[in-house]
C-alpha cells in the first residue's frame, strides 16, 4: 500500500506560480511512477504530468507544455510539481498518483490505469 498526501494548492492570480507537494510512505517510493492529473468543476479528470521512478524521464500535457514542472526526491518520498504562469483554466483539483513503473507505453503513462493509488487532491484556483 502506498499513502500519498498533496499540498500546496491555494488561490494566485493568473501569471502567478504555486508548487504542489506530494508525499508518499509505504511501498519503496523509488520503485514507483507518480503522475499528476487534475479535475476541474463539470469536466472528467485529465493528465497533467508525470515522472519516472529514475526521475530523469518526464511526460507533460500539452495545455501544461513549458509552464509546469515536475520533479522528485526519491531520499524525501516527495514528487513535486511546479507551475508557472497559470491561468484561470488550470483552476481544478490537483491529485497525485502513483503506481509500479515498469517497461510503460507512453499512452498508458496518461492513463489512470496505471496508478491505483491516488491522493485526496489539493484545490488549486487561478483568478484572472
Amino acid at each position: 500500500q502506498v499513502q500519498l498526501v498533496e499540498s500546496g494548492g491555494g488561490l494566485v492570480q493568473a501569471g502567478g506560480s504555486l508548487r504542489l507537494s506530494c508525499a508518499a510512505s509505504g511501498r519503496t517510493f523509488g520503485n514507483l511512477i507518480v503522475g499528476w492529473f487534475r479535475q476541474a468543476p463539470g469536466k472528467e479528470r485529465e493528465f497533467v504530468s508525470a515522472i519516472r521512478s529514475n526521475g530523469v524521464i518526464t511526460y507533460s500535457a500539452d495545455s501544461v507544455k513549458g509552464r509546469f514542472t515536475v520533479s522528485r526526491d526519491n531520499a524525501k518520498n516527495t514528487v513535486a510539481l511546479q507551475m508557472n504562469s497559470l491561468k484561470p483554466e488550470d483552476t481544478a483539483v490537483y491529485y497525485c498518483a502513483a503506481g509500479a513503473d515498469r517497461e510503460i507505453p507512453t499512452a498508458q503513462v496518461m492513463g489512470e490505469r496505471l496508478y491505483p493509488y491516488w491522493g485526496q487532491g489539493t484545490q488549486v484556483t487561478v483568478s484572472s
